[in-house]
């Protein structure tokens, strides 16, 4: 995702909002745990826990590297794609990813806020809904 910055001149410069791999990263995770995705499911809260979820992974990201002895022998692959080989650090990740989520949805500031989407109720009737017209 991007965002225009104002210049001096008349162009328009787009800076991204997050490196790909990092929300490449969270998206997986998110993708993996669906309870994340009930603990996050509403629009204040995706987009709380999207920036923090970035930055976190990020700095774990960071502190991985830092910590890991790379070799250059796997050229066709990124660092990043290195770290995440390792099982041991995809769990690391997951379980930042996923304290992000929880504490999101233990602050008090997103208590009166709906899901994102429908309920399980919502869909239902319009699945009864569907199949009544698709009978006719």
């Amino acid at each position: 995702m991007t965002y225009p910055v104002s210049m001096a001149g008349p162009e328009d410069v787009w800076l991204p909002l997050v490196d790909e791999p990092v929300g490449d990263i969270v998206a997986q995770i998110q993708a993996e745990d669906p309870e994340i995705e009930r603990l996050v499911g509403s629009p204040h809260r995706l987009l709380a826990f999207r920036t923090f979820a970035y930055i976190r992974v990020g700095i774990l990201l960071g502190e991985l590297l830092f910590e890991q002895d790379l070799s250059a022998a796997a050229a066709d692959e990124t660092w990043i794609e290195a770290l995440l080989r390792e099982p041991k650090h995809h769990e690391a990740l997951h379980r930042e990813v996923r304290a992000v989520a929880e504490e999101i949805a233990a602050d008090p500031k997103y208590a009166d806020e709906g899901p994102l989407g429908p309920d399980e109720a919502a869909r239902e009737r319009f699945r009864a809904f569907a199949r009544e017209q698709l009978a006719d």
